[in-house]
């Protein structure tokens, strides 16, 4: 019984913090072509070269309401040197997404999944959102975060924005 109370505990707590992937588990992000609302199919690989931030949202999570007005800032910030992409699941439907991108002033795609680039990405069927995985440019995975306390400062805060100035000035050349 004692061993069964230290691994919850332990899957709790690696469940409330960043993951911060090191160099040799880096592992290449899964490829994926998704369309959006409108039909048109977002390709994972037509954003090599720069940072892409993927998330996995459900419009009905508050989580996921409160990030996507943080993913809008960093789009308005970054501009072209930033790919945004959240990908919904079911139940959302186009009508739901529809109503999530007038309601938040997203600019940024959200595309369609039946779950299997979910599952390529956390490789786990059930899993809490939001979720966000930061892509460097030549497609490793750097980071993926989990929402919980202690990750608030990533869906709540400045983190985000930190993650992808890190990331932008490793792969800026040296002088």
């Amino acid at each position: 019984m004692r061993n069964l109370l230290s691994v919850v505990l332990a899957l709790a707590a690696a469940a409330a913090f960043p993951v911060r992937l090191p160099a040799q588990a880096m592992r290449r992000a899964p490829g994926f072509s998704l369309p959006d609302s409108r039909m048109e199919l977002h390709d994972l690989a037509d954003d090599r070269g720069k940072p892409v931030i993927l998330e996995f949202m459900q419009t009905t999570c508050p989580h996921c309401q409160l990030l996507a007005g943080i993913l809008e800032d960093l789009r308005q910030k970054y501009g072209a040197s930033l790919a945004i992409l959240s990908v919904a699941n079911p139940p959302d439907n186009q009508t739901t997404v529809a109503q999530f991108i007038a309601a938040h002033k997203v600019g940024y795609p959200i595309v369609f999944d039946c779950g299997q680039a979910a599952y390529s990405y956390l490789r786990v069927q059930k899993f809490g959102l939001p979720q966000v995985f930061l892509i460097d440019q030549q497609g490793m995975i750097r980071n993926q975060f989990s929402y919980g306390p202690g990750t608030l400062e990533i869906f709540e805060g400045n983190g985000l924005a930190a993650e992808v100035d890190r990331l932008l000035h490793s792969a800026a050349p040296k002088k």
